[in-house]
C-alpha cells in the first residue's frame, strides 16, 4: 500500500475510534437502572442542572467518574499490553503475566487483613496496591538484569514465577482471615470502576496519556524490535535502553490501573490482538489505536456489568473475562482457518 494511502487509512481509523469512544461514553452516561435521554445528558453536561436533583447527582457524581476511569484504565491497560508484547515479541504477554496484578492484589489483601484502610482511610488500598505492584516490578527488573543487559526470556520466566509466589502469599492471607475481610479481598480482585476519589481517577487518566505520548518517542525502535534485538541494534537502536524504559513505563502504568480499579483481565491481551488483525503491526497506529479501543471496551463492559443483573452490579472483571476469552478463542480459530 502506498505510504499516503496508509496514513489516510490510519487517520480515518483514529477518527472512527475516537467517535466510537465518544459514543460509548454517552451510552455509559445515559444507560443504567435510571435511564436518561441523550438530551438530558447533554443539557446536564453543558448547562448543568439543579445541584440537588437526582439526575444531576447521578451524572456528575456516579456515572461521569466511572466513564472517565473506564477510559483511563481501559486505554492504559491496552497500551501497556501492546508495549509489553512488543518488547517481549510475544503476543500472549499482558501486564498481569509479569506478576503485576499478583503484587497489587497482595498489597491490597495485606491492607484489608491488617485493617490499615479502616485506621488511616480508604486511600490505603490503592496506595498499598501500587506498592505491591512496584515491588514485583522491581524484583522482575533486578533479577533479570545481568552485567548491564536484560535477558528478555529470563525476565518473562521470572515474572511468571514471582506471580505464582505473590498469588500463593495472597491465598495464605485469604485462608487465615475473617469472612468479612475475605469478601472485601475477593470483590476487589474481580475489579470495579466504583472509585470515589476523583483525584485518583484523573491521575490515572493523565498517567495513561503521558505514557502514550512518551511511547511515541520510541515508536521506531519498537517497530525495529519486531525483527529481533540483534537486527534492531544493527539498525542503530540501543535495545537495552528501549526495553528498560518501555518495560518500566508499561509496568508502572499497569500497576497504577490495578491499584485503582482492581484486577481487570484480558484488556491488555485481547485489544492489541484485535488492532493487529485490523491494521497490522506498525506501532504508529497500534499505540493510539489500543488506547482508544481499550477505553471503548472497558466503558461498554462497565455498562453491561451495571445493567445485566440490575439493580445489583457484577464486578467488571467478570464481563471482561467472559467477553475477552470468547473473542480470543474466535480470533485463534479464525487464524487457524487462515493458515
Amino acid at each position: 500500500m502506498p505510504t499516503h494511502k496508509k496514513y489516510i487509512k490510519w487517520l480515518m481509523a483514529i477518527l472512527v475510534l475516537a467517535a466510537a469512544l465518544l459514543a460509548s461514553a454517552i451510552v455509559g452516561l445515559s444507560v443504567g437502572e435510571l435511564k436518561l435521554s441523550l438530551a438530558d445528558v447533554w443539557r446536564m453536561l453543558v448547562h448543568g442542572g439543579e445541584a440537588d436533583s437526582m439526575e444531576y447527582l447521578l451524572i456528575s457524581q456516579v456515572r461521569l467518574p466511572r466513564v472517565i476511569l473506564g477510559i483511563a484504565v481501559g486505554g492504559a491497560l491496552s497500551l501497556a499490553g501492546v508495549v509489553l508484547q512488543g518488547i517481549y515479541r510475544n503476543p500472549l504477554v499482558e501486564p498481569f503475566t509479569l506478576g503485576i496484578s499478583g503484587g497489587a492484589s497482595l498489597g491490597v489483601a495485606f491492607t484489608i487483613v491488617t485493617g490499615l484502610h479502616l485506621a488511616f482511610g480508604s486511600f490505603m488500598l490503592p496506595l498499598f496496591g501500587f506498592i505491591g505492584a512496584f515491588v514485583i516490578i522491581f524484583l522482575v527488573y533486578t533479577l533479570s538484569t545481568r552485567r548491564g543487559s536484560i535477558n528478555i526470556q529470563n525476565m518473562l520466566l521470572t515474572g511468571v514465577m514471582i506471580s505464582f509466589i505473590a498469588s500463593s502469599a495472597m491465598m495464605f492471607l485469604m485462608a487465615t482471615t475473617s469472612s468479612d475481610n475475605l469478601h472485601g479481598i475477593v470483590f476487589w480482585i474481580m475489579g470495579s470502576l466504583d472509585e470515589p476519589d476523583t483525584g485518583l481517577i484523573y491521575f490515572t487518566l493523565i498517567a495513561g496519556l503521558v505514557v502514550l505520548g512518551i511511547s511515541y518517542l520510541f515508536v521506531q525502535p519498537l517497530n525495529a524490535l519486531r525483527l529481533g534485538e540483534e537486527k534492531a541494534m544493527h539498525l542503530g537502536f540501543n535495545t537495552n535502553v528501549v526495553i528498560r524504559v518501555m518495560f518500566l513505563l508499561a509496568s508502572l502504568l499497569a500497576g497504577i490501573c490495578v491499584s485503582v480499579a482492581g484486577v481487570i483481565g484480558f484488556v491488555g491481551l485481547i485489544i492489541p490482538h484485535v488492532l493487529r488483525l485490523m491494521f497490522g503491526h506498525d506501532y504508529r497506529i497500534l499505540l493510539i489505536g489500543s488506547f482508544l479501543l481499550g477505553g471503548i471496551f472497558l466503558v461498554l463492559s462497565d455498562v453491561v456489568a451495571r445493567t445485566i443483573i440490575s439493580p445489583n452490579e457484577l464486578p467488571i472483571g467478570v464481563i471482561t473475562g467472559i467477553v475477552g476469552g470468547l473473542v480470543f478463542l474466535v480470533l485463534m480459530s479464525q487464524k487457524r482457518k487462515g493458515n
